[in-house]
């Protein structure tokens, strides 16, 4: 039985390209002939340039991502791991079109990894998210494209087979797309909203194997790790949970700049386990519950929740500088574990917001 890759390479030899696209369902034949934009990705926390709402119609966004298998640091302490990344970086780069758009995704997996990797949409429709369409050895590349269906906020992850998915995903391969509204974000009653800057934080947890020391092990190669990782994994509990790869990736030299008066959209995911992001000393003015927008947003939340699999989109205005602690709320996770950002924020002060009325002094 032939799978849509078969179906491609047979119709291909037997009949051309062009007998190929003859062949295709009409919404992808028609996409052939939408306007084509190419987008180059940036690393998270960052995202690459995109309007919030368009007058356009469909377009096909393209994306490139190479698979990178490497070590990577997760701590202080210089812990490493054998990583698998999207595009080097974890979580992958946040993917960002419009409702109605078709995201076209081309899958490199260079000849220098060791694994088979795949990646699953869970903003697509069919064949395991595309996981069964762009299954890849080292040394191939594949070209997947879908339909954006659905506006919201959505994880994509690497799913080979068995035990290996979640491997793929506890060593790094996970991140998310943004799928915006055409019209752009609303409060669910007609008022347009709009963020003046926007980040990505991917939580990431890790499962390091220890020495009979309770040293944490290295190895030469990730096959090596394997089996000793799985035996770690199944006690579900992580050694490390931090945010956008590594402890200390979000904050003091590394944390996320802001302005009084800016509003900040923030994109937070979890591929793997249900978390709880809190910023201290602000609020969710507005936030998609499971990060979907034909919902209406909840307003003033001090907490959210994020689902383990999914993504979430939350919406602040900062009103006083300063810097902030942004972090799973699990505060063993957050201070212990790593799982803590921060925000830095400019501007002046405002002592109608908050006032020290009695410095610390002598009780009485």
């Amino acid at each position: 039985m032939f799978n849509r890759r078969d179906l491609f390479l047979a119709a291909g030899a037997a009949a051309g390209a062009a007998a190929v696209l003859k062949a295709l369902p009409a919404t992808a034949a028609e996409a052939a002939d939408l306007p084509r934009r190419e987008v180059e990705l940036v690393a998270p926390p960052y995202v690459h340039p995109h309007e919030q709402a368009t007058s356009r119609g469909p377009e096909v966004v393209a994306f490139k991502m190479t698979i990178i298998e490497k070590e990577h640091v997760i701590d202080d302490d210089g812990t490493k791991i054998h990583a698998f990344t999207y595009n080097g970086s974890i979580p992958g780069p946040l993917m960002v079109v419009h409702e109605g758009d078709y995201l076209e995704l081309t899958l490199v997996n260079p000849p220098t990894n060791q694994f088979d990797h795949n990646i699953d949409f869970h903003a697509s429709t069919g064949a395991l998210g595309g996981g069964a369409l762009t299954h890849i050895n080292p040394g191939e590349e594949v070209t997947l494209r879908f339909k954006a269906t659905r506006a919201g906020v959505f994880i994509y992850h690497c799913a080979p087979e068995g035990p290996m998915i979640p491997w793929h995903v506890v060593c790094g391969m996970n991140g998310a797309v943004l799928v915006l509204p055409r019209e752009g974000l609303t409060d669910g009653a007609g008022k347009t909203l709009a963020y003046d800057r926007i980040y990505y934080v991917g939580e990431q947890d890790f499962y390091v194997p220890r020495d009979a020391g309770g040293a944490y092990k290295t190895y030469a190669s990730a096959a090596d790790s394997f089996v000793d990782t799985m035996a770690v994994m199944r006690g579900l509990i992580p050694t490390h949970v931090v945010f956008n790869g590594a402890a200390g990736a979000l904050t003091e030299k590394n944390a996320l700049p802001a302005k009084v008066g800016e509003t900040v959209l923030i994109i937070h995911s979890s591929a793997n386990r249900d978390t709880r992001p809190h910023l201290i000393g602000g609020h969710g003015d507005y936030v998609w519950l499971m990060g979907k927008f034909a919902n209406p947003p909840m307003r003033d939340l001090e907490t959210w929740f994020v689902p383990g699999g999914s993504a979430v989109a939350a919406l602040y205005t900062f009103r006083q500088p300063g810097v902030y602690a942004y972090l799973n709320h699990n505060l063993i996770e957050a201070v212990l574990l790593g799982a803590t950002a921060h925000f830095r924020v400019e501007g002046k002060w405002n002592d109608d917001l908050m006032t020290q009325v009695r410095r610390p002094g002598p009780f009485g």
